[in-house]
């Protein structure tokens, strides 16, 4: 480790919308039935449920092989590159604020909810996610568990089929795809130790979790709502990635062929302005789905590629932090992701976008210690800031590359 530092949820479709509208929203795409494939797409592949390895992952001194061809360390990344005075007295504070707070929120099912949308498996997980950046485990330090607790939500949650979403979901393949990467942060932070039993579970979810995964990827590469091979769009694609790259990080196989095929998928969301549009036949450029994009492509196992370049100046000039008050729709959405890419860029994009969004949310946090994103909530925003500020503290295995 660098020596630095170490269905939808309930409440119906509004929630989904919702931060489905983070990449969807100005692509002038309806979000109603979906249509066939454009006709240039890859023909549909096999939907029969792939293998998936049932071990245990291997142990920290075994090499995992590349997922894929082009994969190595990135040495110009900011993991082991850290940059003078990261972390601040004043980071630290805000942080320390922000997890107390946060806490407040988890009710006694173990689940944080949208505080407009209730019981919800996308924000459970950002939220755990948040503390386990702050290096809490279940069951262990300070704020154990809280994510003991948003564990077995998440668990209680998980069908025999795989997909994990409550009971009341309706498309529900974006908490999926956030809980498969919280299961998969679990698992790989803990299984060489701790509850056995709990291990074995968070094995079982997330096997089935990510065969679900695999076995919905549509024929042209990526995923939609539902959990069907029919459509896809970029935004709950790279959800998906990101949920494989967490789980192939713990040990388990993840096939070549499913992330070259969602690989493919985005490259083909690529505007010629570097931004991403939101599925492949329409969509204008924006930043918060273009920053995703970028870091799909970078756990995707993609490092040096023309795509990236050209998507990381995309969201430079759109949204750098504190230079474009336009770009405050999706704020959360789009910065979650636009550190990770910063980060895994290293170097001056990292040195200049750290000090900059790290300013920009320490004004933004509200005197009760939260942040409020004003579609879904302060539980959501508090969680989603929470997690780009700890990005120096690099704790969690997916920022580990």
């Amino acid at each position: 480790m660098n020596p630095v530092r170490r269905r939808n949820v309930s409440g119906g479709v509004a929630l989904l919308l919702t931060l489905a509208a983070a990449c969807s929203l100005g692509a002038g795409q309806p979000e109603g039935p979906a249509v066939p494939p454009p006709a240039e797409a890859p023909k549909p592949q096999d939907t029969a449920t792939p293998k998936l390895s049932t071990q245990p992952v291997p142990t920290p001194d075994q090499p995992k092989q590349p997922a894929v061809e082009n994969e190595s360390r990135l040495p110009g990344s900011a993991q082991n590159n850290a940059i003078e005075g990261e972390i601040t007295p004043e980071l630290e504070q805000a942080i320390a604020k922000g997890l107390a707070k946060l806490a407040e929120k988890q009710t006694p099912d173990g689940s944080f909810g949208g505080d407009r949308f209730g019981r919800s498996v996308a924000i459970t997980a950002l939220s755990c996610l948040a503390y386990m950046a702050d290096g809490n485990l279940p069951g262990r330090g300070p704020y154990g568990e809280h994510v003991s607790k948003g564990l077995d939500h998440i668990l209680a949650n998980c069908a025999e089929s795989g997909l994990v979403a409550t009971d009341a979901t309706t498309g529900p393949m974006y908490g999926h795809g956030f809980a498969t990467l919280f299961l998969g942060e679990v698992y790989g932070m803990t299984a060489g130790g701790g509850d056995t039993a709990q291990n074995a579970r968070v094995h079982s979810a997330l096997v089935k979790a990510v065969r679900l995964i695999q076995a919905t990827q549509n024929g042209q590469g990526g995923w939609r709502y539902n959990p069907i091979p029919y459509d896809a769009d970029v935004s709950v694609t790279i959800c998906q990635v990101m949920a494989l790259r967490s789980a192939r990080n713990a040990g388990l196989d993840v096939p070549k062929e499913t992330i070259d095929k969602a690989v493919e998928y985005i490259r083909r969301c690529q505007n010629n302005d570097g931004g991403f549009r939101y599925q492949i036949d329409a969509g204008d450029s924006l930043w918060p789905r273009s920053a995703a994009g970028v870091a799909s492509l970078f756990y995707a196992g993609i490092y040096d590629d023309p795509a990236i370049d050209g998507g990381l100046r995309y969201v430079s000039d759109s949204a750098f932090p504190g230079k474009n008050e336009s770009s405050r729709a999706h704020y959360f959405y789009g910065h979650y992701y636009a550190v990770q890419a910063m980060y895994l860029a290293g170097g001056d994009k990292w040195a200049t976008w750290w000090p900059a969004i790290r300013k920009e949310l320490i004004e933004a946090q509200l005197d009760d210690g939260t942040w409020n994103d004003p579609s879904i909530g302060d539980t959501y925003g508090t969680a989603m800031s929470l997690i780009i500020l700890q990005m120096p503290k690099r704790y969690l295995p997916i920022f580990q590359k």
